[in-house]
Order: C-alpha cells, then structure tokens, then sequence
C-alpha cells in the first residue's frame, strides 16, 4: 500500500497526481481538458451554464465518458474553482497590513474578471494547489506578527468572505440599476427617496443617515469602478484595523 492510497481521487485529481497507468489506447480526455472546457462555458454563459452535457458537447464526447475524469458535477466545480482561480500575486516582505490589502485586491480582481466564482458552493476548507498557495502566501505575510494559527485563519477567512460578498453586491447591484444609469445617480436617488419616506420618530438614525451629504458626494461623472474600489477599500480598512487589534493584543 503506497501514500496515494490515503489520499482520496478527488483529492489526486485536484492536485494533478497521475492515475496508475492503464493498458490499452491513451485516454483522449484529461482532467486539464475537462476542467478548461467547463472554465471556458462559466466565463461565456456564467456557472449556470455549466453542465456536464454541456462540457461534453463542447468536447465532441459523451456525457458519460467524462465521469472518468471527474467523480460528479459537485468535483467537478471544485476543479474549476482551483484552476480559475490561478496563482496568487508575489507580495515583497514586509508590513503585514499593506500586505493583506495586497492580496485582497489581488483576490478582488480574479473574482472581477470571473465573478461566477463567487457563486460556486463551499462544499468544503480550501484544498486545491492554487488555493493553498494563496492561503500561502497570506500566512507568508502574517508570519512575523504574534497571532496564533487560529487567529490566522480566522482573519484570512475574514478577508476573503468580505472580498466575494464585495463582488457579489456590486455585481447584484449593477444589474438592479436602469440601463446607463451609474452608481453615483443611483445612491443619490436612493437617498433622496428614502429621505422623504423615513419618518424621523421612528427611524432617528436613518433619518439622520439620509439626511447627511453621504448619498451626495460622488459627482454623476465619477466613474463606478472609483466608487467601487473606495467603498471596498473602507470595509477592507475596518477589518484591518480589527485585525491589528487582535495583533497588538497577541504581542502584549
């Protein structure tokens, strides 16, 4: 019995470890063939494209044939999140802070470019090479500062869940908007409508929150990427903070 038998084949084929030669003709599919045909429909048609007769059509083979290479429609998502996902940035030593906004909008920006990422079920902990390599290169980050593997985690953890709800809401809130409107005439509308529905007595903060000039301040010609990347920036800042909290409290 070798190692390669602990390790379940979802688990072989996510991390590319060969299957024990086979006699006969040479497969025609491979994994890597499968996974990038299904990468290639999810950036075209969006993860509700993605079905397994799909991908096989798109092969020229059988939808039965790809079961050979992907356990189930669920492995099959986990394959394409790990390959889409692709490698993280090289982050210089140094500062922990401009380090993790580093690669949070690194991560950002993956999810940007293929916001059907932020839409595939987590079935499970991270486990495919490129995700542990960015859990790898945050932890690189994070290593001179006193927080315990715990408090890691839970801060990358952190991190990441704010950059996909991130991208999920503005993406949800883009299509919500009329067409050719942008985000700054949205929130502007918003708050003036709401400013005049929000009664004071029973919504006092709100009220006040309408009342401010927060709603008014990006010019109609600010373009929606600035405004997108300075909301993200401020959560991303919040959270931060937290976590510098948490280190000075770990090295006291």
């Amino acid at each position: 019995m070798t190692s390669e038998d602990f390790v379940p084949a979802p688990l072989r084929r996510l991390w590319g470890v060969p299957e024990s030669s086979r006699l006969g003709r040479p497969a025609t599919l491979d994994v890597n063939v499968v996974v990038a045909a299904a990468v290639k429909i999810a950036d075209r048609d969006g993860l509700g494209g993605v079905t397994l007769p799909k991908v096989a059509e798109s092969l020229g083979v059988t939808s039965m044939s790809l079961y050979r290479h992907v356990g189930s429609k669920d492995e099959l998502l986990t394959l394409m999140s790990n390959a889409a996902l692709g490698q993280p940035p090289t982050i210089e030593p140094g500062d922990w802070r401009s380090g993790l906004h580093q690669w949070a909008f690194a991560q950002r920006a993956v999810y940007q470019r293929r916001p059907w990422l932020t839409r595939v079920p987590t079935s499970g902990p991270p486990a495919g090479p490129n995700q542990i390599a960015w859990m790898e290169a945050a932890l690189a980050v994070m290593s001179g500062t006193h927080l315990d593997w715990a408090h890691k985690i839970g801060a990358l953890s952190l991190i990441s869940g704010y950059v996909v709800q991130s991208v999920r809401q503005y993406g949800e809130l883009t299509e919500g908007r009329a067409e050719g409107q942008g985000q700054a005439d949205a929130e502007r509308e918003y708050g003036r409508a709401l400013a005049r529905l929000v009664d004071p007595a029973r919504f006092p903060e709100m009220a006040r929150l309408f009342a401010s000039p927060l709603f008014e301040a990006p010019p109609s010609d600010t373009p929606d990427a600035t405004i997108a990347d300075a909301d993200f920036s401020l959560g991303l800042e919040l959270i931060l903070d937290g976590i510098a909290v948490r280190i000075e409290r770990s090295a006291s």
